[in-house]
């Protein structure tokens, strides 16, 4: 009895729990602030009434790892969606817009020109960041692309630059062991990169 008791002391004396100020001091100041929304006025009670709407507040089962090492690793995950995260969120926004202006080209002749200006532009916009990711990084952003905009990153490249492009540089993604098609998982695969997220997002990490 006594042995089992040293034993568990000894590795609860490991364990690390990601609690707030767990998160806060691995991974830094929160990118997004907690947001409010005003509404409008609203009868309350015979008077009018400013309302305001808060974004979603995330409460989960605080994570025990069984050691550092563990934390670290999950803590690495969720640094590196700081960093990624708004790159993703930024090329949704491209690609809705991209859609909703091709949408208005009456031709092929004037959307493939389209199409072929924003490569150029999207090129030189956003190759400077991606030099800069490491390969754990750029793996991820694969991953968020898919959540962020629901098609994978090779889907995307098919639909607006071609299938030989998309299979060109999905080969060569491959080269470093990295895929174009690899698609977002946040029910298995990706659970605690989803949970990070959600934390991220709402400012609560």
């Amino acid at each position: 009895m006594i042995l089992l008791l040293i034993v568990y002391a000894e590795n609860a004396k490991g364990q690390v729990v990601a609690d707030e100020q767990t998160n806060q001091d691995m991974t830094g100041a929160p990118i997004f602030s907690h947001a409010m929304y005003y509404t409008g006025m609203v009868e309350d009670g015979g008077e009018m009434i400013p309302s305001f709407m808060f974004a979603d507040v995330y409460v989960f089962q605080k994570l025990v790892f069984k050691n550092a090492r563990q934390a670290k690793k999950y803590y690495k995950i969720a640094n590196n969606i700081k960093k990624v995260y708004p790159i993703a969120v930024e090329i949704q926004g491209v690609v809705n817009r991209t859609i909703a202006h091709l949408d208005s080209l009456p031709t092929k002749k004037e959307k493939d020109a389209y199409l072929k200006k924003s490569e150029k532009e999207l090129k030189a916009q956003y190759y400077p960041k991606l030099k800069k990711l490491t390969f754990s990084q750029g793996k991820l952003l694969i991953k968020l692309i898919d959540r962020q905009c629901d098609m994978t990153s090779y889907q995307l490249i098919k639909t607006y630059m071609g299938g030989f492009k998309a299979g060109f540089y999905n080969a060569f993604a491959s080269l470093f062991g990295a895929s174009l098609k690899k698609e977002y998982d946040p029910e298995c695969d990706d659970r605690l990169t989803e949970r990070a997220i959600l934390l991220i997002e709402s400012g609560q990490m």
